[in-house]
């Protein structure tokens, strides 16, 4: 449907160097590219046009892995991505549209930098070329103009609206839905909408088959065990297992790391799944959803553990999430894979940890519901409270629950704790950052980047309430007046600055 070329491809080596002719002095200001100034613009067009068109035929390839991408053309000449995507953008008109030649040119650019490069510009042209041409908004004013009900202009027929228009909103619609980041669904709603209003057919096959770049074998699949299909342009893989037997799930689990080993597949997707019997992962708060389910059969069977870890490593994808969970459920492609395994013992530590790292703190909740099983079932032990702090800073607002503080209220426990403090750099989730906000009432200071010293208060602080709640304000003041005498020493150890107790363990080292 999308009629995705053949042609998609890297240039051939043959075609890197810049010894094809002889080229202008580069003159941007890092001395990459060229810029196409006005003094330089005759001289640069006939390069600048030709690289256009070797991004439609596949024969660009990238400079470079600096930032802004730059590609260089067959003749050597190189440009940056924004420019040439900003000057294709200016010639394009909804009468004209070649779709193949348009979805060359925007894949082959995607595959040579990302497609948060160009996708902001081909959703302004086909706002322009198609919303704004054809179509007229009918919703409330209110509503954002992404979200709002559309229909075509007074005296417009459908057939009107150019079909390589409509094929190449559809390319960039599933686009978003296979690279752009999970909150892009509006994006590819929007596009998706424009279309169905004139073409629902167009629609209808995406939704029934896809786009139809997964292999045939991975668009359904059908054995003894289990029935399957799966849709790469709505994220949607849909799974009815007949047992709950090993092989059964050992098909299955395949099957999805089959499918994520495709490029083409999104990153942010749901997984429908329906077996014979409905149990779940003992970890109370997690939803009940099929996912759940069918990995609280596969960890029953020993042998299909480093299967299930390779289905999470495909899966675990920073800012991605399942898309059938609520917002508040919302959750990490790969998460209920490690939440089996994790509450199977140290063995596992490693998953976790990789995990948590990638876990964004809009994104991703459901860690909360696992943390506390985990603790619960393992105690704060030198294994289990690294993860525990790591686990609390990667998401906002984890609760506080007076248990932490019983289970800590130990001298092994408190101990495990003061040295994650000593080692806190080393535990911190490479995305975490100190983000309080200005009281509302105070004039805002200000912006300073936090210091590194900084940001590490601010995260044991974080975890200090976690675990203790408002009685770890000031200094902890009130845990050390209510501990006992020989836990006293451990609990000030705890409370005093970060700063400080990184000094101490340095003296200690040395002594």
């Amino acid at each position: 449907l999308l009629g995705l070329p053949d042609r998609i491809h890297a240039a051939p080596a043959d075609l890197r160097g810049e010894h094809h002719m002889n080229l202008p002095k580069r003159n941007s200001a890092d001395g990459r590219c060229y810029w196409m100034k006005p003094e330089v613009q005759e001289e640069l067009q006939p390069l600048f046009d030709q690289c256009i068109q070797d991004a439609i035929d596949g024969r660009i390839t990238r400079l470079d892995s600096l930032w802004p991408p730059v590609v260089v053309s067959s003749q050597g000449a190189p440009f940056e991505v924004c420019d040439l995507v900003r000057k294709w953008i200016e010639t394009q008109r909804a009468e004209t549209m070649d779709a193949e030649k348009a979805i060359a040119f925007s894949e082959n650019l995607r595959r040579q930098s990302r497609w948060g490069e160009i996708d902001y510009y081909l959703f302004d042209l086909l706002k322009r070329e198609l919303q704004e041409k054809y179509f007229v908004g009918t919703g409330s004013e209110d509503d954002y103009w992404k979200e709002q009900e559309y229909s075509l202009k007074p005296g417009i027929r459908a057939e009107e609206v150019p079909e390589p228009l409509l094929r190449f909103a559809c390319y960039v619609a599933v686009s978003y839905k296979v690279y752009g980041m999970d909150f892009q669904y509006l994006d590819a709603n929007y596009l998706f909408g424009l279309v169905e209003k004139v073409r629902p057919d167009m629609v209808k096959k995406l939704k029934e088959n896809g786009t139809g770049r997964l292999p045939l074998n991975l668009q359904k699949r059908k054995t003894e065990h289990f029935t399957a299909s799966a849709n790469d342009a709505f994220a949607v893989i849909r799974i009815t297992a007949r047992d709950n037997t090993e092989e059964c799930c050992h098909e299955v689990l395949n099957y999805l790391c089959e499918l994520l080993e495709q490029e083409v597949f999104p990153r942010s997707y749901a997984v429908e799944f329906k077996g014979p019997e409905k149990s779940y992962l003992p970890i109370t708060g997690l939803p009940k959803k099929g996912i759940n389910q069918l990995f609280a059969c596969a960890v029953q069977y020993p042998g299909l553990h480093p299967l299930m870890e390779r289905y999470a490593r495909l899966a675990m994808r920073q800012y991605e999430q399942y898309t059938n969970l609520s917002d508040e459920q919302c959750a990490l492609p790969g998460s209920f894979a490690v939440f089996a395994l994790g509450m199977l013992g140290q063995e596992w530590r490693q998953l976790i940890w990789d995990y948590l790292d990638l876990c964004d703190d809009e994104h991703s909740h459901l860690q909360e519901k696992f943390l506390r099983e985990y603790v619960k079932q393992f105690g704060f032990t030198a294994d289990t409270v690294p993860v525990f702090v790591r686990g609390v800073l990667s998401m906002q607002n984890m609760k506080y629950s007076k248990d932490y503080a019983a289970w800590m209220a130990n001298a092994e426990s408190l101990d495990a704790l003061l040295e994650a403090k000593i080692h806190l750099s080393e535990i911190v989730p490479s995305g975490f950052s100190s983000d309080e906000d200005d009281d509302d009432d105070e004039e805002p200071a200000e912006e300073t980047e936090a210091s590194p010293e900084e940001v590490l208060q601010y995260a044991w602080e974080t975890v200090c309430y976690v675990i203790w709640g408002k009685a770890s304000a000031k200094g902890g003041q009130k845990v050390v007046e209510a501990a006992s005498e020989e836990l006293k020493e451990l609990y000030r150890q705890i409370f005093i600055p970060v700063s400080y107790t990184h000094l101490r363990a340095h003296e200690t080292r040395h002594d």
